[in-house]
């Protein structure tokens, strides 16, 4: 058994159906790791498309937040207490099988509540909780959200706090429609009683890849240049491996 799956309950991999490219990309990212789509601790949840921004800075920018707020529901729905997502941009890091054994272990035994195996830091590192993990700060912000993980109370109190943002205008000062990596950041600084881990280093980053959040390049707009960016990226991707 992965030891993946010995820790989290749940792990979600959002996908918009449209991107049968991340799909075939994510399904090669589990077998690197010894993972399949057949387990049913494993699921590919289907990304919301809504037909307009709303509040928010873009449309994909909503159901992003949408997305991730629907993972949040389906696990309370389902019981579980310890969930992992995964947006279908990651990539594992090399040194993944290595590491996350230790990684979870120490997990198990630190009363987490907000766990990142991806991120971008705004501020350096200060705190290491051991080798391989760093508390961030309440009011430290963790930019990306292709991979984290939460377990219970958390959850919960991560819906109430996410619907509380839809109900107010963009721009109100207690926090409005926004990117959901900035919520995760928001909520983290008003409930600075919850331990935030994160690995160092990643344990996933994110590909490079066509956006579905924001505005596309003209490259990727136009057919005939998003064949060469596509197949650009994926010569990129694959001299970094």
């Amino acid at each position: 058994m992965n030891a993946l799956l010995d820790y989290f309950q749940g792990v979600y991999i959002i996908n918009l159906p449209s991107r049968t490219d991340r799909k075939r990309e994510m399904q090669a990212q589990l077998t690197k790791i010894g993972l399949s789509l057949d387990h049913p601790q494993i699921e590919f949840f289907s990304a919301i498309r809504p037909d307009e921004a709303g509040e928010f800075p873009n449309i994909g920018t909503r159901g992003c937040f949408l997305s991730h707020l629907g993972v949040l529901k389906d696990a309370q729905r389902r019981g579980l207490k310890t969930i992992l997502i995964l947006e279908d941009d990651l990539d594992f890091s090399p040194d993944y099988l290595e590491r996350i054994p230790g990684i979870l272990d120490s997990l198990a035994q630190s009363g987490w509540g907000v766990f990142y195996g991806g991120h971008q830091l705004f501020a350096p590192i200060d705190t290491m909780y051991n080798a391989e993990l760093a508390i961030v700060p309440p009011g430290d912000a963790v930019q990306t959200a292709h991979f984290i993980g939460f377990q219970q109370p958390i959850i919960t109190l991560l819906i109430d706090y996410l619907e509380r943002i839809l109900s107010r205008p963009g721009g109100d000062p207690e926090g409005g429609p926004m990117h959901v990596d900035g919520a995760y950041s928001w909520f983290r600084r008003q409930h600075p009683d919850v331990l935030t881990l994160l690995a160092v280093t990643e344990l996933g980053h994110q590909r490079s890849s066509r956006t579905d959040i924001h505005e596309l390049r003209w490259y990727d707009r136009w057919v005939g240049f998003r064949k060469l960016s596509e197949t650009a990226r994926k010569l990129k991707h694959w001299l970094n491996k």
